[in-house]
């Protein structure tokens, strides 16, 4: 599901400056195929930039994020989690025991939710849903 996205480009059509630092940092979340919180970001950044201080990382996701290139998500672990703000839209599934996040579309269900909408007298915009779950081969 998941298709890497160009943050830097996004940048720079949204006119941001774009330092060395934040390239770097673009590039980790560009690169990200989970939905990295700001320490595994500062880890993976630092990992190519030593120089990179974890207050950078947070202002800089803090600066995409108001530019509309990342979004947050909150997926109830306490950790502000970040993924590049996607073209397509998609639902997530959060693994409550692991942490992991799986992306998913399904039409029928894009299509009832906006049948809701529509029989609560509304035109459905935007939405956003988190299912969050156990594996079922994990259960007692």
């Amino acid at each position: 599901m998941h298709q890497a996205i160009d943050i830097e480009q996004l940048c720079h059509d949204r006119g941001l400056r774009i330092t060395e630092q934040r390239r770097v940092i673009a590039r980790v979340l560009s690169e990200s195929e989970d939905h990295p919180d700001v320490e595994k970001l500062h880890e993976r950044a630092s990992a190519i930039d030593p120089g990179i201080s974890i207050a950078t990382v947070y202002r800089t996701v803090r600066l995409f994020e108001e530019a509309g290139i990342l979004d947050r998500h909150d997926f109830g672990d306490g950790r502000a989690r970040y993924e590049a703000a996607p073209e397509a839209h998609h639902d997530h599934l959060i693994d409550v025991e692991t942490g992991n996040v799986i992306e998913f579309v399904d039409p029928e269900l894009e299509a009832l939710q906006r049948q809701i909408a529509e029989k609560l007298g509304y035109r459905l915009v935007d939405h956003r849903m988190e299912l969050y779950g156990v594996r079922i081969d994990r259960e007692d």
